[in-house]
């Protein structure tokens, strides 16, 4: 079999087996969500959950590598926070530490392991789709780590804000994969799943991070992350920054249109150089992050 990933032209007509699973996915998105990213993650973070000395700060560096138990720790500090009963107005938590640090480590990390148990247990059809998962999340965590270096720089923006926003960036596409992995069709045709992915994961990833409660901010970054646009400038919210470090953090999952206009690709290649700089600190804290998960 061919690798669709090298190429982004329709194998056939997949409209109706898409329309479809779309259908399904609206009772989903009206309950609450769980869903693996691969097996092996999940393996690997229930391993360092059920560590009997696991320090908050590794704790803390072990989910900052998972998107959905992130998500997770979100929405449940800010339920909390609105469940408080004093009267008070508060600002949503929007970075993962806040969750963490409003929960507190026991509970923080009981309810990690829960979700890793779930997606342990939801995880077997995804054997077909391990490959694409794992590329995926390699993106996921160097957006992340991008997007934290480059609101550092520019100094005015929440790093820590932009990390989360960089994690859960492309979580539509977990979903698409975990959902997809229930049909035959997609198991076997691999050119079907990504001509779904390059249609819908944006606005499916929106609609997951809806209903998994985050912050309005970490959603409005995400909506069209992979738009092409021209940023001859420091950005100046968590849109701009996401978008750049999507950009710089590249993978042969680079969802970009198809149809990209010269000046845009110039454009593009122009932001690249800009933030370059970047790149070899991020790579040392991925190799860094991977010794955290061996």
């Amino acid at each position: 079999m061919s690798d669709p990933l090298s190429s982004q032209t329709d194998s056939g007509d997949h409209r109706a087996l898409h329309m479809r699973l779309l259908a399904d996915l609206a009772q989903d998105l009206s309950g609450e969500m769980s869903f693996p990213t691969s097996l092996d993650l999940a393996i690997r973070m229930r391993n360092i959950l059920m560590q009997p000395d696991l320090t908050l700060e590794k704790f803390t560096r072990a989910v900052a590598m998972e998107p959905v138990i992130a998500s997770r720790l979100v929405k449940l500090a800010n339920a909390q926070a609105g469940d408080a009963g004093d009267g008070e107005e508060r600002s949503p938590v929007a970075t993962l530490q806040r969750a963490i640090q409003a929960l507190g480590l026991e509970q923080a990390r009981s309810v990690s392991l829960g979700v890793a148990m779930d997606q342990i247990m939801k995880a077997g059809n995804l054997k077909p789709f391990s490959r694409y998962a794992k590329l995926t999340w390699e993106h996921s965590i160097r957006t992340a780590l991008l997007a934290q270096a480059v609101a550092r720089h520019v100094g005015h923006l929440n790093p820590e804000a932009a990390m989360l926003a960089g994690l859960v960036h492309d979580i539509g596409i977990y979903y698409l994969f975990y959902r997809a992995s229930q049909y035959e069709e997609y198991r076997n045709d691999h050119s079907a799943l990504v001509e779904l992915v390059l249609g819908w994961h944006e606005s499916i990833g929106e609609n997951v991070l809806d209903a998994l409660g985050l912050p309005a901010s970490i959603i409005e970054a995400v909506h069209e992350h992979d738009v092409p646009r021209v940023m001859d400038r420091n950005p100046r919210n968590l849109n701009e920054v996401l978008y750049i470090a999507n950009l710089l953090a590249g993978s042969h999952w680079e969802w970009l249109p198809g149809d990209t206009k010269p000046e845009q690709q110039e454009a593009m290649e122009r932001t690249r150089q800009r933030f370059a700089f970047l790149v070899p600190e991020v790579q040392d804290r991925m190799r860094a992050m991977h010794a955290a998960l061996s």
